[in-house]
């Protein structure tokens, strides 16, 4: 049995978020947010796609993307984080 799983749909679509610009401006105004920092403290483009893959493992507590096809809570997690992303950027006007 393959205990590393494929990635699917889910996979790709995180993949394809992570690289976006705009996630990770997300991710800045977000973090200063729940941590109470300014923006000279952790300035816009801070977030680089490694960082947005990192913080997306993290929230969705897997060590793989692909674990985003097989883990119903993981991918529970992934759509929220989407959707509250995909709801900033219309509040944002992007």
């Amino acid at each position: 049995m393959d205990d590393n799983p494929k990635g699917g749909t889910l996979a790709r679509q995180a993949a394809m978020l992570c690289e976006l610009p705009v996630f990770g401006l997300y991710l800045d105004q977000r973090r200063r947010w729940r941590q109470g920092l300014s923006p000279a403290q952790l300035p816009d483009g801070t977030h680089t796609a490694q960082d947005a893959a990192d913080a997306l493992r993290q929230a969705c507590g897997i060590e793989s993307r692909a674990e985003l096809d097989h883990n119903d809570q993981a991918a529970a997690m992934y759509k929220r984080i989407a959707a509250d992303f995909n709801r900033w950027k219309r509040r944002a006007g992007l």
